[in-house]
């Protein structure tokens, strides 16, 4: 990948941005926990994708994750684990460290989950996940608000949580992404969904290989680059206010409160918002190697 304009973070940063032509290339670099998202991830993330939506030489944006995994999830216990973030929001919502009781949860997630997703979504520009390995749970927001998804043969794509207690990620895609009875049977069981079964399912565009992923998701972006950009960006508002206009947007607000009744309702239960699960035993849940 040649990289004729680069923005690489201070060493040890999570994520990597590099552009080579009209592609940005915005990589988790969290390897070692299956690119677990972090605060510091999130707010990186959304740094690199503003940057590359302000760079008029940039017509398609991917996203990928460094390593054997696109990503494990959230972050629910590693040691870079930082909730109380006090990084400057990007959304309306207010500071989240100083506050008690579920709204200590609730703003956090609104802002760096449900929100940030919300508004990668809407990102002027075509996006495409590059998935390799596991996209579990959080993960499968992060390939979700992208437009198109590109994944290796062995991919798989599962969200566990209703082990939780909870009824599935933050950003409640699922009946738009899956038929609504395979989007409850991916719940209700958290089953992986192989990449195979995810293309015909539709929410996989193309299945490539370890081997050919870079150079299949640069020969598409290449394709979409052609476009004019204006169109680009006038057919993915088009798309996604359709997806609007079916409920998408309502439903997550919907399932954004169930998800924190969870929590609450774990919490007075046993003092834990995540029933008992940590990382570990959530990989373990889900016989995630190579974390």
């Amino acid at each position: 990948m040649s990289d004729t304009r680069s923005d690489h973070d201070d060493e040890g940063s999570t994520v990597t941005c590099e552009f080579a032509g009209e592609i940005a290339w915005i990589s988790m670099n969290r390897p070692k926990y299956g690119n677990a998202q972090n605060s510091r991830m999130t707010y990186q993330l959304d740094a690199a994708f503003m940057k590359a939506v302000a760079d008029d030489d940039v017509k398609v944006i991917v996203l990928r994750g460094e390593g054997k995994h696109f990503s494990a999830g959230h972050d629910i216990g590693t040691p870079g684990q930082d909730l109380n973030c006090t990084q400057d929001r990007v959304t309306s919502w207010y500071d989240h460290t100083n506050k008690s009781g579920g709204e200590f949860l609730y703003v956090r997630e609104a802002e760096a989950y449900l929100g940030m997703c919300r508004r990668w979504r809407d990102i002027p520009k075509p996006t495409i996940a590059a998935v390799q390995g596991a996209c579990i749970a959080g993960g499968l927001m992060l390939a979700w608000i992208c437009d198109l998804i590109v994944a290796t043969d062995d991919a798989y794509f599962s969200d566990p949580v209703v082990r939780m207690g909870v009824p599935g990620v933050e950003y409640f895609a699922h009946p738009y992404e899956l038929n609504p009875r395979i989007a409850k049977e991916f719940l209700f069981t958290g089953n992986k969904m192989g990449a195979e079964r995810a293309y015909q399912m539709g929410m996989v565009n193309q299945i490539s290989s370890r081997d050919t992923l870079i150079d299949d998701v640069t020969e598409l972006a290449n394709r979409i680059a052609a476009m004019p950009r204006l169109g680009l960006a006038l057919t993915k508002q088009a798309i996604n206010n359709v997806e609007d206009l079916q409920g998408k947007r309502q439903g997550m607000e919907a399932a954004f409160a169930w998800h924190h009744f969870a929590h609450a309702h774990n919490d007075l239960l046993s003092g834990d918002k995540l029933n008992g699960f940590d990382a570990k035993s959530m990989a373990a849940a889900n016989k995630l190697e190579g974390n």
